[in-house]
């Protein structure tokens, strides 16, 4: 399972899957990985030659009174989940890689 932390390398995986005839299923999170997710993959292993899973907690979707810092993260237990999952990259881009301008 490889794991990607910038767009630039995400984009030429996915693109040169997709030149090799690959179908590719993608499931995005936030982390912290419940049976719900784990379903997700499954379902996503089964239709995609290629899954991809993204951890991601994006902090443009909290409020100002809400905690970012707070949303629980599980790294480990979710790269073990992705792993027993058949996931076969995982993107985790930081906040500054996704929002370079701040």
């Amino acid at each position: 399972m490889e794991i990607i932390k910038t767009i630039e390398l995400m984009q030429e995986v996915s693109e040169k899957w997709r030149r090799d005839g690959n179908i590719i299923s993608f499931v995005p999170t936030m982390g912290f990985l419940h049976q719900g997710h784990i379903e997700l993959l499954r379902v996503g292993r089964e239709k995609g030659d290629r899954l991809i899973m993204s951890i991601f907690v994006n902090p443009t979707q909290f409020g100002p009174k809400e905690d970012y810092e707070k949303y629980p993260r599980d790294t480990g237990g979710d790269l073990n989940n992705a792993r027993s999952a058949g996931v076969d990259a995982v993107f985790m881009p930081t906040v500054e890689e996704m929002y370079p301008e701040g």
